[in-house]
């Protein structure tokens, strides 16, 4: 079994988890729920009736912060990551280099508007910038 300082599970400190977590959810609910839901409406060709069989979905909604924040903590504690700057760096390394070459599937492979693909990578990129932040410099 390997020596417990080489186990990890999400970094040293799960109320920075949290908090990441929870950074990243407000970043999606201000930019899709508060201020550009109607644009992202207009975006993705959905209606709110259409959406409404799918309310459901919501409730799944919290899991992916929390695995954005567990993978960042997994990952920031590999790479002794110890201050918010570095935080935000590799944050942003993983966002380019991982989630917006990831995101970029659904633009390139179906009739996605570059509009919609813009939205998701902002989005995406202010929540790894929070969560990177959070994470990197809590002490």
């Amino acid at each position: 079994m390997p020596h417990s300082d080489t186990i990890i599970l999400a970094g040293d400190n799960w109320l920075a988890v949290l908090a990441a977590a929870a950074a990243v959810y407000a970043v999606g609910f201000l930019i899709y729920g508060l201020v550009f839901s109607g644009l992202w409406l207009r975006l993705s060709g959905y209606t709110k009736e259409l959406l409404q069989p799918h309310a459901w979905k919501m409730a799944v909604s919290p899991v992916m912060p929390i695995l954005t924040a567990i993978g960042l903590a997994i990952l920031f504690k590999l790479a002794r990551v110890d201050n918010l700057a570095m935080g935000v760096l590799l944050a942003v390394q993983v966002w380019f280099f991982i989630v917006l070459s990831t995101r970029l599937y659904s633009f390139v492979y179906s009739p996605e508007k570059a509009g919609l693909l813009l939205m998701d990578a902002v989005h995406l990129l202010l929540g790894y910038i929070a969560a990177g932040a959070i994470i990197g410099g809590w002490r």
